[in-house]
């Protein structure tokens, strides 16, 4: 690790032209893909994140992703600074925020800034390029439809990634498809809105002024309702952030009505990243559509 340090320390050095120490390190726990720590150095605070390198550009996208999103100027993101490797690592450098509690006007705050970075659009859905849902890849060629990009590059890969690690049937993969075909009459038109990708209260967090912070995303332009479903799939979200963010960027009729089926994709991933105990929950739903 001192090896690993040493290294980051010179890149650090070189990005900001001038001598950087790191003085102490102390890991974070939260995360069940990347080790992360907390560095103090005589700069200031920063954020590691550590993979073992598997997933070689993973760091990459991330960075980009954070990047997009701190160029809207909507939402606050934790200022990427670099991300390289080191033997067999791969590391990612932010800058430290100190997580706390919501305030009584953060709901509030966070909703209008959702809304407002939702509004940033694009002539298809999709991204310029693939990146990553936690561990697991993301495909994003670009679609004129949302029917069509959910179900190519969101849906079918992944139930029929589920069928080939034997953790559902074929016949759930043609229920899928059957449900896919039906994408077009159960989503409303809407344009391509620039999203997070995994907004769940674990990528959200508040400053100690309660100024709202979202990281870890999964961009692309894609129906805003996945972000909205995403946050409520795990729960975490005050109640009024929903009634805000409709202030703000009034929601399609019926919205609700599809928060489930939004929550399909972020199911399969679960069923596929973490076993087959989330079989149900993805089943369900296409069943219930």
């Amino acid at each position: 690790m001192n090896h690993l340090l040493d290294h980051i320390a010179q890149q650090l050095s070189t990005h900001f032209r001038k001598s950087v120490q790191i003085k102490f390190k102390q890991q974070v726990f939260g995360g069940d893909i990347n080790q992360t720590f907390h560095l103090q150095t005589n700069i200031g605070s920063l954020f590691l994140k550590l993979n073992n390198g598997n997933l070689k550009d993973m760091f990459e996208k991330e960075f980009a992703g954070l990047q997009l999103l701190n160029q809207t100027k909507t939402v606050k993101i934790p200022q990427p600074i670099l991300y390289s490797s080191f033997e067999s690592k791969i590391f990612l450098i932010t800058e430290f925020i100190k997580k706390e509690n919501p305030q009584k006007d953060s709901w509030k705050t966070f909703a209008h800034q959702l809304a407002a970075l939702h509004k940033h659009s694009n002539d298809q859905f999709g991204f310029s390029t693939h990146n990553y849902i936690g561990s697991l890849h993301q495909q994003n060629n670009f679609c004129k439809t949302w029917s069509e990009f959910y179900a190519t590059h969101r849906i079918m890969p992944l139930i029929q990634r589920a069928f080939n690690q034997d953790k559902c049937s074929k016949q759930d993969v043609q229920l899928a498809e059957k449900l896919c075909s039906r994408f077009e009459i159960l989503f409303p038109q809407e344009h391509p809105a620039l999203i997070h990708g995994d907004l769940w209260s674990g990528n959200f967090m508040c400053t100690e002024n309660g100024q709202p912070v979202i990281y870890d995303p999964a961009v692309y332009y894609g129906n805003r309702e996945m972000d909205i479903a995403m946050s409520i799939l795990f729960g975490g979200f005050d109640k009024s952030f929903y009634d805000h963010y409709n202030e703000a960027f009034l929601l399609q009729p019926q919205w609700e009505e599809r928060v489930k089926l939004c929550q399909l994709y972020p199911l399969l991933v679960h069923l596929i990243v973490f076993g087959k105990h989330y079989y149900s929950s993805v089943i369900d739903i296409i069943k219930q559509y």
